[in-house]
């Protein structure tokens, strides 16, 4: 009876458990504002293309900015060859 008792203790927490929501990072935007809400609940939106532009929607809101960490690094051009002279004695 104890075990039947602890078996349904157990199913009734297992179900009333909230599912977790997964924060979703796109990283085709470079940058992401974190809002809070009521009761400290928090919300990601990855859709901004620069930091001015997500600071101009966080105004007035309890909100900040911050780099998408699954942006990738800005492309940048591998340095040309480089030119060594000889200096003859």
């Amino acid at each position: 009876m104890r075990t039947l008792g602890l078996i349904l203790i157990a199913i009734t927490t297992t179900l009333a458990a909230a599912p977790a929501t997964a924060q979703r990072y796109d990283p085709r935007y470079p940058v992401c504002l974190q809002k809070w809400g009521e009761a400290g609940a928090t919300g990601i939106d990855c859709s901004y293309t620069s930091l001015e532009q997500c600071k101009a929607t966080a105004s007035g809101l309890s909100a900040s900015c911050f780099a998408n960490p699954y942006s990738p690094p800005p492309h940048q051009t591998p340095p040309g060859p480089v030119s060594r002279q000889r200096t003859r004695p």
